[in-house]
C-alpha cells in the first residue's frame, strides 16, 4: 500500500443581555484557502470606515490602548495594533494553525502542517464559519479586515506567505494556550506511518532529555485573606517569550478588557476587565486518547475497523500540502490519509492503527475565548464555561464581589474509570468510547473556599486550596494525571504565610525566592559525602561546593554561588536518572530524591562542578554571571551570544521549584545560560471599587529593535518590578506616547 504520492510540480444574547452588534459586515471575497488577491475599493472603504471609528493610544511603555465604537471597530483595531507591534509573531502563528508552515520553511516542516491539516480541514472551516452566529462571523470579519488593512498601509511589509487574511481563519487558531491539544501527536511516528518508514522517536518524544516545564502560575485570593477586603488575582504565564501582546481593548458597546493576547487572536487570554479576572494554566487532565483499530483489509484493498461485533469503513482523505524549494519555488505532496469515528490516524503500535481524539470544537472554543472577557461576575463566567470548548487549561478566577475559583478544563470525556487511558485502549471495545462530556458540577473545583485561597502550579487540584480542596479519590483518576511537582509546596507556603495581602506582597510572594525542589533533594546528597571514607578522592575534592551547599538557605540570587552549584548539579543529577525514572513511572523530581544512588548523587555534583570549572573558571561562581536575558533581534528562534550584552536574571527554571520561571540554557557558541521562556506577562489585580493592576511583560512590548519598547521592561522583568497598568482614562492621563487612527 502506499499513503503518500507525489503528483508533481449576538453576544449579548448568550449572556442574557440585549443590546447586539451593529456594524456592518466586512465585504471581503471568499477565494481559496491558498489565493492571494489584492483588496478591492470596496475592501478599502470598509477598511478606512472601520478605522475612522478607532483610536489606538499608546503609552509610555508602548501597550496600545484600543478604543472602537463597536466591539468590531475594537477587534479591527487590536489586530492593526498587534500586526504594528509583531507581524512577523502574527504570520508564524497562522502558518502552524492552517498547517501552511512548510509553505515558508521547506518540506522538513510537512510533517508538522500534516498532523494540523488532519484534524483541522480549511474547507471544513469555511463551513463551520458560515454556520458562525452572526455576532462572532462580524467579529472575525473586523480580524481580517484590521491585519488586511495594516498589510494594505504598509507595503513595506513583505509576508512570508499570508498576504491575504480571510474571516473564516480564526477558527483554525481558537484558543490561546502556548501549545494546542494536536502538538501531543509525536511527528516522528505520524511520519513512520504516512511516510512508510521506521523513523525512531526522539528522546524528548521519549521524555529523556531536560526539557523545560511549560504552564504557569495562577493564585486568587479571597478578601478575607487581604489586608483592605479586595480580591487579589496573580497572572503569572510560563510560555516562550514574546509570545504573547499586552492589549487594553475597549468599545462603546461595553468591551473594557486588559491583558496578553497571543499574536494573532482578537481575545485576551489571559486578563481581566473591571470586574472579573481569570488566569489559564496548563492542566494535568487526561482528555486526549488514543484508540487502538483493529484494521481488515478486503480482496479490493478497501479497509474497515472492528467495533463491536461490526466492521466500519475506514475514513480515506487526500491532504494536498505545498512546500517550499530550496530555489525558493513551490511544490505539492499528497497523503491518503485515515481516520475512525475516534478520529485520524496517527500512527502504527503493535500491529494496530492507532486514532486520536480530541476536542475540535473551534466555533464553541472562539466563542468561550471571546465571551469570557465581557462576563461581569463568576455567575457569567461559568455560564461561558458551559460551551465546554476549554480543553487544555485549568482556571484562577477573581472577581469584584470577592468570589474567588479554581476551575478545571470544561472539555472534559466521560469514559470507564477501569482503562488506562494514559495508553491505547482497544478501538474495537465500545466500553472503552467516550461517553459524553462530564457536566460543570461533576469537575473538581473549589468556589469561595474557606481557606481564603485558591491557586495551580500546573500540579495536581487536590492541594488547589489547602484543607478545602478537591478530594482525589471523589473522581476518576484521568482528572489528573501529572501529580505534583515543587511549585505546588512552594505556593502552599507563600499563601499559608500570611492572611493580609496586598497586590505589593502578592507580587513579593510570586517571585519569593526559595527552591523546594533543593531543599528536599540537597540534604541526600550532604549525607551522601557525608559517609565516604576521610580517605576518598570525592571526600577532597568535593568538600568545598558541599560546605557551600549544606550552608545554604535554598534561595536564588543573582549573587549566589550556591544556585550555580545547584543548578548545575540538578542538571547533571536528571540525565542520570530520567530514563530510570520514566521507566519507574514515577516524575524525575521523586526519583532524584527518593531512588538516586549516592554514586549518582556525588558524581553528578563532580562533573557540574568540573563544567563550572571550565566554562567559567571556578566553580564559585555568582548566578547572575550565568543566567542571563538577551533579546538581539526580532527573530523568532533567537540567537544568542556571550560577546553581546546581556543583563543578570535572579530566578531559576521553575523545575527547581522557582514560582518566577526563567527557561535557560547555553546554546552553540555561548557558556552562559539564557533565556527562551518562563515568566512572560507577569499581573497582579485588585478588584476594588476601582480596579487596580500592575503588570510586566518580558523585555516589552515591540518586536522591532528599533523601538524603545523592544527592551525598556527588561530590567524591571528581572527584578520582579511590576509597573502600574493604566487602566482608566484618567489612569492614562499624562502617560500618552502617540495617539492616532489605524493608518495614520
Amino acid at each position: 500500500m502506499s499513503h503518500a504520492q507525489n503528483p508533481g510540480p449576538s453576544r449579548r444574547r448568550v449572556l442574557g443581555g440585549a443590546a447586539g452588534l451593529a456594524v456592518a459586515a466586512v465585504g471581503l471575497p471568499s477565494g481559496t484557502a491558498f489565493a492571494a488577491s489584492a483588496p478591492n475599493q470596496a475592501d478599502e472603504a470598509h477598511w478606512r470606515r472601520h478605522a475612522s471609528r478607532v483610536t489606538i493610544t499608546r503609552d509610555d511603555w508602548g501597550v496600545p490602548h484600543v478604543v472602537g465604537e463597536t466591539d468590531a471597530d475594537a477587534v479591527f483595531g487590536m489586530m492593526y495594533a498587534q500586526a504594528e507591534d509583531d507581524f512577523n509573531r502574527i504570520e508564524q502563528n497562522y502558518l502552524v494553525a492552517l498547517g501552511r508552515l512548510a509553505e515558508a520553511e521547506g518540506e522538513g516542516a510537512i510533517w508538522q502542517d500534516l498532523r494540523q491539516r488532519l484534524f483541522l480541514d480549511p474547507e471544513a472551516l469555511k463551513k463551520e464559519y458560515a454556520k458562525c452566529p452572526a455576532w462572532l462571523r462580524t467579529l472575525m470579519q473586523a480580524w481580517a479586515g484590521g491585519l488586511n488593512y495594516y498589510l494594505a498601509t504598509h507595503p513595506e511589509v513583505r509576508p512570508r506567505v499570508l498576504d491575504r487574511f480571510e474571516p473564516w481563519m480564526p477558527l483554525s487558531f481558537s484558543e490561546g494556550s502556548i501549545g494546542g491539544d494536536i502538538e501531543s501527536v509525536l511527528l516522528t511516528q505520524l511520519e513512520a506511518f504516512y511516510g512508510e518508514r521506521d523513523v525512531p522517536m526522539t528522546d524528548e518524544e521519549r521524555g529523556l532529555v531536560l526539557r523545560e516545564p511549560t504552564g504557569s502560575n495562577g493564585m486568587a485570593i479571597a478578601p478575607s485573606h487581604t489586608r483592605d477586603g479586595h480580591a487579589l488575582l496573580l497572572i503569572n504565564p510560563h510560555t516562550s517569550f514574546f509570545f504573547r501582546a499586552e492589549q487594553h481593548v475597549t468599545s462603546r458597546e461595553g468591551l473594557d478588557v486588559y491583558g496578553a493576547a497571543t499574536w494573532g487572536q482578537f481575545f485576551i487570554y489571559q486578563g481581566f476587565n473591571a470586574h472579573t479576572g481569570w488566569m489559564h494554566t496548563t492542566s494535568g487532565v487526561d482528555n486526549i486518547d488514543e484508540f487502538a483499530e483493529t484494521i481488515v483489509t478486503r480482496a479490493d484493498g478497501t479497509r474497515s475497523y472492528r467495533y463491536g461485533r461490526a466492521l466500519r469503513p475506514v475514513t480515506t482523505k487526500t491532504i494536498t500540502l505545498s512546500f517550499r524549494t530550496e530555489k525558493g519555488g513551490q511544490e505539492k505532496r499528497s497523503f491518503t490519509t485515515f481516520a475512525t469515528h475516534h478520529g485520524p490516524i496517527v500512527r502504527e503500535a503493535d500491529g494496530k492503527w492507532i486514532a486520536c481524539a480530541l476536542m475540535n470544537k473551534p466555533v464553541a472554543a472562539l466563542e468561550q475565548s471571546f465571551l469570557r472577557t465581557t462576563t461581569q461576575n463568576y455567575t457569567q463566567y461559568l455560564k461561558v464555561a458551559g460551551l465546554k470548548a476549554n480543553s487544555s487549561n485549568n482556571t484562577l478566577f477573581a472577581d469584584s464581589k470577592g468570589d474567588i475559583a479554581f476551575l478545571m478544563p470544561q472539555f472534559m470525556p466521560v469514559r470507564d474509570d477501569r482503562f488506562d487511558h494514559l495508553k491505547p485502549v482497544d478501538g474495537s471495545d465500545p466500553t472503552t468510547d467516550w461517553h459524553g462530556l462530564h457536566s460543570l458540577d461533576s469537575m473538581p473545583k473549589a468556589v469561595n473556599p474557606k481557606n481564603g485561597w485558591a491557586f495551580n502550579t500546573n500540579n495536581w487540584p487536590w492541594t488547589a486550596a489547602g484543607a478545602d480542596s478537591p478530594v482525589a479519590a471523589d473522581y476518576p483518576r484521568y482528572f489528573d494525571r501529572v501529580g505534583e511537582n515543587p511549585r505546588g509546596p512552594q505556593a502552599v507556603r507563600v499563601l499559608t504565610a500570611r492572611d493580609d495581602f496586598t497586590p505589593q506582597s502578592l507580587i513579593k510572594a510570586a517571585f519569593d525566592p526559595y527552591l523546594t525542589a533543593f531543599a528536599r533533594l540537597v540534604p541526600g546528597l550532604v549525607a551522601a559525602w557525608d559517609q565516604l571514607p576521610a580517605n576518598n578522592r570525592q571526600k577532597t575534592e568535593l568538600a568545598g561546593p558541599i560546605s557551600l551547599l549544606r550552608d545554604w538557605d535554598h534561595r536564588w540570587g543573582a549573587e549566589s554561588t550556591a544556585t550555580s552549584v545547584a543548578v548545575f548539579w540538578g542538571e547533571d543529577l536528571w540525565a542520570l536518572t530520567s530514563q530510570a525514572a520514566a521507566g519507574a513511572g514515577i516524575s524525575v523530581w521523586d526519583y532524584m530524591a527518593d531512588r538516586a544512588t549516592d554514586t549518582q548523587r556525588l558524581g553528578a555534583l563532580e562533573t557540574a562542578t568540573k563544567r563550572l570549572q571550565r566554562d567559567f573558571g571556578s566553580w564559585k561562581v555568582p548566578w547572575g554571571e550565568i543566567n542571563r536575558y538577551q533579546r538581539n533581534d526580532s527573530a523568532i528562534v533567537q540567537e544568542f551570544s556571550d560577546a553581546e550584552p546581556s543583563i543578570p536574571v535572579p530566578f531559576t527554571s521553575s523545575r527547581w521549584g522557582s514560582l518566577a520561571s526563567f527557561g535557560a540554557k547555553a546554546y552553540p557558541g555561548t557558556k552562559r545560560y539564557y533565556g527562551t521562556s518562563g515568566n512572560s506577562f507577569v499581573a497582579v489585580v485588585e478588584f476594588g471599587p476601582r480596579l487596580r493592576a500592575w503588570a510586566v511583560t518580558a523585555g516589552g512590548v515591540s518586536g522591532h529593535p528599533d523601538s524603545p519598547h523592544f527592551d525598556d521592561q527588561a530590567e524591571r522583568y528581572a527584578d520582579g518590578d511590576l509597573r502600574r497598568v493604566y487602566f482608566y482614562p484618567d489612569d492614562l492621563e499624562g502617560h500618552v506616547e502617540r495617539r492616532y487612527r489605524p493608518g495614520r
